[in-house]
């Protein structure tokens, strides 16, 4: 271990009983210089962005006493009968955690997370959190799952001294469980820890079973992906707040304007019965990045698909915030998606640019949508890889002869192994492709994963663009370090993942990346009609970024 490491460890060190402090402080402040050191041309410390405080007002009315940042906001209880109840409801939470009839989906991987883990500290060393913090104690992936570990021999298997002696004893209080609550949004569930665990055992579903507890039992979740995400979504049709009418009509101009910008006539057809592909879109494509769904439109068009959106699934959109955070909501979402595809008896449900859509519907919600509901559900990666390597396509490679690196999506790659289709689609039509070191399944998440992206309160935001966003920062500033200095040389970073793209649109503003060094980013897809033969030149235009 280097002496710096050690030195950033010792400065930032925080015990696990410390969770419990009832002082009103929080346990841990992070500064600049504290943080792993970003290679050039980013790495003077002195010249990164400072950290915004936390307002008074929010001091005033919720819990900041994790570490000096707020993503939760949990309100401070007015009264100490107030946070007795509150440690009553996390206990009856706990207790439902570990029981079948409460937790059929996740209790086996959860028992065994918390009874098998032999703390040598394999994942710690694969936490892109813990170590662009500086190692700070508080950010390593066991810390959060032992003091859970710690708390279910106490309490649900009531283990007494015994268990004290042997696991370890905490103390319970509602300062350890607010802390518990902000802690469990400090990590973007990527599951590179469990994938590294020599025994799987997978603190990021620990992290995950938390957010769930804290949700379904005592109502506190985050409000971006609760009240403005899952919630809108089932209220309204979409997390964008956009109803059917209003996503269709966007649609009918995105398609003007695709049309004129190509010089190829594009109509999404919609409810389609019987067609092969239902294509689901993540609502903000729609927003921040119409010439995705543009792309995707004009690629199944061209390539003669049989296809069709749903008037029905515009508003109810490909995102599933449930994923993140609770089982019900996941539910509730991921079967209104299979309504809309049974009514019209397509073939299959094939998944746009989204990747945490990709493993709800592809994946989790194998668990629930069972009989006629099991329909087909598929990947637009390995569609648009069997539209491209089939020639269908006329395409020059030649329009794509800028630096090109691929982002690898967790939920995506890691968590589904949608691994090659991508990358060989970019090897064909990219010149000057180039992949991130670490790649494929070992990628590092982009800092917005778990909700992240689009939470924005306080300020957490300067925490996800210094913390969790820092690795792969580094990770795009070597992917072009040898053109990184060059204003003359626009450089593109594909993110098959609108929630991933939300990131990199934030922290490349944050860091002026644009500007200063020509750091662009945008999806697959408008890669692929970039080198469309047919298309007129120059379909990414670069000043969107």
């Amino acid at each position: 271990m280097s002496d710096e490491k050690t030195k950033r460890q010792k400065k930032n060190f925080v015990k696990l009983s410390d969770m419990a402090r009832e002082d009103g402080q929080p346990l841990l402040h992070l500064e600049n210089e504290d943080l792993m050191r970003l290679p050039p041309p980013l790495d003077d410390p002195a010249k990164d962005r400072p950290w915004r405080p936390i307002p008074d007002s929010a001091r005033e009315k919720y819990e900041c006493i994790l570490d000096d940042t707020v993503a939760v906001n949990v309100p401070k209880p007015k009264t100490k009968e107030e946070e007795r109840e509150l440690v009553k409801k996390f206990l009856a939470g706990l207790d439902k955690l570990f029981l079948k009839e409460d937790n059929w989906t996740f209790l086996q991987p959860l028992v065994l997370s918390m009874e098998y883990c032999v703390k040598c500290q394999t994942c710690s060393e694969a936490c892109h959190i813990y170590e662009a913090s500086g190692y700070s104690e508080l950010y390593r992936p066991t810390y959060r799952s032992e003091i859970m570990r710690r708390l279910y021999f106490k309490y649900v298997k009531h283990g007494g001294f015994l268990a004290a002696f042997e696991h370890g004893d905490i103390k319970l209080n509602w300062a350890l469980v607010a802390r518990l609550i902000e802690l469990s949004y400090r990590c973007n569930l990527c599951r590179r820890c469990a994938q590294t665990c020599p025994i799987g055992v997978d603190n990021g579903l620990i992290a995950h079973e938390l957010r769930k507890l804290f949700s379904q039992e005592m109502g506190i979740a985050a409000k971006e992906i609760h009240d403005n995400g899952s919630m809108l979504q089932l209220k309204v049709g979409s997390s964008t707040g956009m109803n059917a009418e209003v996503v269709k009509d966007n649609i009918e101009f995105i398609d003007e304007e695709i049309s004129e910008k190509t010089g190829i006539e594009v109509h999404t057809p919609w409810d389609v019965q019987g067609a092969d592909v239902l294509l689901i879109h993540n609502a903000g494509e729609i927003l921040a990045w119409p010439e995705n769904p543009g792309a995707f439109a004009l690629i199944l068009q061209q390539a003669g698909i049989s296809w069709t959106m749903s008037s029905e699934l515009a508003g109810y959109d490909s995102v599933n915030y449930g994923l993140w955070y609770d089982d019900a909501q996941f539910a509730r979402v991921a079967l209104k998606h299979a309504e809309a595809a049974r009514k019209l008896k397509v073939k299959r449900i094939v998944l746009g640019e989204c990747g945490h859509a990709h493993k709800a519907l592809s994946v989790i919600a194998d668990r629930i949508l069972l009989g006629e509901d099991n329909i087909p559900r598929e990947s637009a990666m390995t569609l648009l890889h069997e539209i491209v390597m089939s020639g269908k396509l006329k395409l020059d490679p030649s329009r794509n002869d800028f630096p090109v690196t691929l982002h690898d999506p967790c939920n995506l790659v890691r968590l589904m192994g949608v691994v090659n289709p991508q990358r060989e689609i970019l090897h064909k039509i990219c010149p000057q492709f180039r992949e991130m070191h670490p790649h494929g399944v070992d990628n590092y998440c982009c800092g917005g994963g778990s909700g992240f992206a689009i939470m924005s309160g306080n300020n957490f935001e300067d925490w996800r663009f210094h913390v969790s966003g820092r690795k792969k920062l580094e990770q795009i500033l070597n992917a072009f370090s040898d053109c990184v200095d060059d204003p003359n040389v626009n450089k593109y970073v594909c993110a098959p993942c609108s929630n991933c793209k939300g990131q990199f649109r934030d922290i490349i503003a944050y860091y002026g990346l644009w500007e200063k060094y020509r750091i662009g980013y945008g999806g697959l897809v408008e890669l692929i009609v970039n080198a469309m033969e047919d298309v007129k030149p120059g379909f990414i235009d670069w000043e969107w970024h």
